[in-house]
């Protein structure tokens, strides 16, 4: 199968430019880069994609077990790289997709040479002296919640992830993309993502990393940004002034200049 058509690829920018991929989270597709996309592809090559189960991707590459642990998105990453011929490239990734990067750079460094972690969180479960933001029987009653009334569910939790309640056009943005996603493909994903324990696999980053957290966030609270940004050497911690999981929607200029900063002083 065609790995750009499969994946819903798109490049932005001029060629011969560094090169950004975003890479967006659970139950949303390339579309949420939409307000941050246009700005980097000024001054970059930007490529934007879907993950296999998601947005425009081809339905019939979908298998469960390939899907069903976070290399098999990192696989769609890699194989995006090459496809592409790409290298040295600046991996942004948003909420899970940021344990994503981690992978795909690990597994091909020649291809991802640097991470920007949008919202990162390597664990979502409370464990001892860590914090993930959930305890064991939170994630079990969102997960049984999830797969017993997907659209119920997001819904109800859309808006309480997006956060900013003063602007539920927000909310209602991500509603209808959770809405927009398959169910039983949605529920191997959130199984992957809010099951996964990515804490060990950070000691292993070795590329330049800015890990983006914002004031106020449900999913990945402050102390998990602390804890991403401690446990990989070098990586630089950014708070931006903004609430919810989705800045690049509600505080998309200080998640352009914070993205763009980071990626020029790579050169």
């Amino acid at each position: 199968m065609d790995i750009l058509r499969r994946n819903n690829v798109k490049v932005i920018g001029s060629a011969g430019r560094p090169v950004i991929m975003l890479a967006h989270g659970f139950g949303c597709d390339q579309n949420m880069w939409r307000l941050v996309a246009p700005a980097l592809a000024e001054e970059f090559q930007v490529v934007l994609f879907d993950y296999v189960g998601s947005g425009g991707s081809e339905p019939s590459a979908w298998n469960d077990q390939r899907y069903a642990v976070l290399d098999g998105y990192a696989h769609d990453v890699t194989e995006i790289c090459e496809a592409l011929d790409l290298r040295d490239v600046a991996f942004v990734g948003h909420s899970v997709s940021a344990m994503v990067g981690v992978l795909a750079a690990a597994a091909a460094p020649e291809r991802v040479s640097s991470l920007v972690m949008v919202g990162p969180s390597p664990c979502y479960i409370d464990d001892e002296a860590y914090r993930g933001g959930f305890t064991a029987e939170d994630i079990d009653e969102l997960l049984e919640s999830l797969e017993s009334n997907y659209l119920g569910w997001s819904a109800a939790m859309a808006p309480v992830i997006m956060g900013n309640p003063e602007r539920p056009e927000l909310g209602e943005e991500l509603t209808n993309s959770f809405c927009a996603t398959d169910p039983a493909k949605a529920r191997v994903f959130a199984r992957t993502t809010f099951l996964s324990d990515s804490r060990d696999d950070l000691k292993s980053v070795a590329v330049p990393t800015l890990v983006l957290e914002c004031t106020e966030d449900v999913i990945a609270p402050r102390e998990v940004g602390a804890y991403v940004h401690a446990a990989i050497p070098g990586s630089r911690l950014v708070t931006l002034e903004a609430t919810g999981h989705c800045p690049q929607l509600s505080a998309p200029e200080a998640t352009l200049s914070a993205i763009r900063a980071f990626v020029r002083n790579l050169r």
